[in-house]
């Protein structure tokens, strides 16, 4: 008599937590939030310049009292708020995302201290963009969700059709000038930011080995996926 040989089911966990390796992809996560955080901080250390949304940030933080990892945390919710009518589904690293680095830019500047000499300013910005794109690269690769500005810009890039580019660069253009408007720092540092964070970005993904895999056909998104922000960093 022939004994069936048992073939199990289908894995039917979400997509996020499935298989092996889900340690290293929570360590990747976390430790990308944290280093997001702190590179923020340290690029307001350098004092020559944010990234465009923390030049919003800090001008909000400025008219209201609040820390700047505070403000950046009610920002990322408000930002997530309109995911809902755009019908776009955060995952565990969209969440955590919206706290992680704001408390991780709170705490760095608490132990950060502000360096005097130019060259040192300089180098701390410096470092601060190479970080950064660290992180990006770290957080994106876990494959848990983009954070909340970033899933913003890709889900207005799949409903109108425009450019990622086009997108990120409107709303990127908007909020540094309503930052500005606010007292938020502009400068050098703003300008290496842009030119410098989706290359550094792009290699360090290539480096944590998320590629976009051009040849398979296109799969229904799921959660945890990084989707067409990391294809469209890859892509440039």
């Amino acid at each position: 008599m022939r004994l069936r040989r048992h073939c199990p089911g289908p894995d039917r966990r979400p997509s996020a937590f499935r298989g092996t390796g889900l340690t290293r992809r929570l360590t990747r996560l976390y430790l990308g939030l944290v280093l997001y955080g702190a590179s923020a901080a340290l690029q307001l250390r350098a004092g020559l310049g944010l990234g465009p949304w923390d030049v919003f940030h800090q001008g909000v933080a400025r008219h209201t009292g609040l820390s700047i990892g505070t403000v950046s945390i009610a920002v990322g919710a408000v930002v997530l708020l309109l995911w809902i009518p755009l019908r776009e589904r955060p995952g565990l690293g969209t969440a955590s995302n919206v706290v992680v680095v704001g408390l991780s830019l709170d705490a760095t500047l608490l132990l950060a201290p502000e360096p005097r000499a130019a060259v040192l300013r300089a180098a701390l910005l410096g470092f601060a963009v190479a970080l950064n794109g660290l992180a990006t690269g770290l957080y994106i690769s876990a494959r848990f969700g983009a954070g909340p500005r970033d899933g913003l810009m890709t889900r207005l890039h799949e409903i109108t059709g425009r450019s990622v580019r086009l997108i990120r660069t409107s709303i990127e253009v908007t909020v540094l000038a309503c930052g500005c408007l606010l007292g938020g720092s502009a400068g050098v540092g703003t300008v290496v930011y842009a030119l410098a964070i989706g290359p550094l970005a792009q290699v360090f993904l290539r480096i944590f080995g998320f590629t976009s895999r051009p040849g398979r056909p296109r799969r229904r998104r799921q959660e945890g996926k990084p989707g067409s922000y990391a294809r469209a960093i890859l892509r440039r």
